[in-house]
């Protein structure tokens, strides 16, 4: 697979089946076995929610992941149509498999309004150009990973990422809990701006959890820590396009009782802020020992 069709992919996952008014069934990765990627989740919710908007754009979504979601079968999206105001639009979406909730979507759409304006200044950051791709950075430790694993993480995913200071996969060293890197779709996107809030939402989900791994040594090849994503909160500040480069800068102020509060902000290329992203995720060591020494 090469990145343009692992975009491809993804733009198929986020076109979901209309069954019925008010209700679409989506479909997951082929490359998942244990569970569906939460980003994955979010991108499909917010698609059916904005299929039953017309005319405003989505500025804010909470959600919450209740359950592990299943990538043998379908999920189905039930869309509640909260309130049609003059000015604000509000949708509920429920993710239901095998006949439970899995996963809740609050989304907030408003009318084009002008007004005040202010931001924060991007932070200074390298270009993408200069920095190694996280495809190149797995490729260098993927001897070092046994054969399941290895086939994982060599395959080509629909986001580029480029870290500003990348980590050792393997014993990182502890540092603050802050970092930088630069994301944008392999490949390009249609011009619906919808599509492009809806890919951000699904890869916005991906490298959260990490800022607050930093200050303690964790990497993604540990078994000594339980992760998962427990909720997902969203503001769609100004345009943008997924398929230019973004400065995705996160930090974690706080993680305590096995979980981890984790912020994002998303800057384009010429310094406009346009998204900015909150998570808390679960972050529990795996046995005593672990539990009595975290922290």
């Amino acid at each position: 697979m090469n990145a343009n069709s692992a975009i491809q992919e993804v733009l198929e996952l986020l076109d979901l089946e209309k069954i019925e008014e008010n209700i679409f069934r989506g479909k997951s990765s082929k490359d998942r076995v244990q569970r569906v990627f939460g980003g994955q989740v979010l991108g499909q919710a917010l698609v059916a929610a904005g299929r039953t908007v017309e005319g405003r754009v989505c500025h804010s979504l909470h959600a919450y992941f209740l359950r592990a979601g299943d990538p043998k079968v379908p999920i189905l999206y039930e869309v509640d149509r909260s309130r049609d105001g003059t000015s604000f639009t509000s949708r509920r979406v429920v993710a239901i498999q095998h006949g439970r909730a899995i996963f809740t979507l609050e989304a907030s759409f408003q009318l084009h309004e002008p007004g005040y304006e202010h931001a924060f200044e991007m932070p200074k950051a390298p270009d993408p150009e200069s920095l190694e791709s996280e495809e190149t950075l797995r490729a260098k430790i993927a001897g070092r990973l046994s054969e399941d694993v290895r086939a994982s993480a060599l395959r080509l995913r629909p986001i580029e990422v480029r870290p500003v200071e990348p980590r050792a996969y393997f014993a990182p060293e502890k540092r603050p809990p802050q970092e930088m890197l630069w994301i944008r779709a392999a490949g390009r996107l249609p011009d619906d701006p919808a599509f492009h809030q809806c890919l951000l939402a699904y890869a916005s989900d991906m490298p959260l959890l990490d800022a607050g791994m930093l200050p303690h040594g964790i990497g993604w090849f540990d078994d000594k820590v339980q992760l998962a994503s427990l909720d997902h909160a969203m503001w769609f500040h100004r345009p943008f396009r997924v398929d230019d480069w973004l400065l995705y800068v996160l930090d974690s102020p706080s993680a305590s009782g096995a979980r981890s509060l984790n912020r994002g902000t998303l800057f384009t290329r010429d310094g406009r802020l346009i998204a900015s992203v909150a998570q808390e995720g679960l972050m529990r060591p795996r046995d005593d020992r672990l539990r009595k020494s975290a922290g």
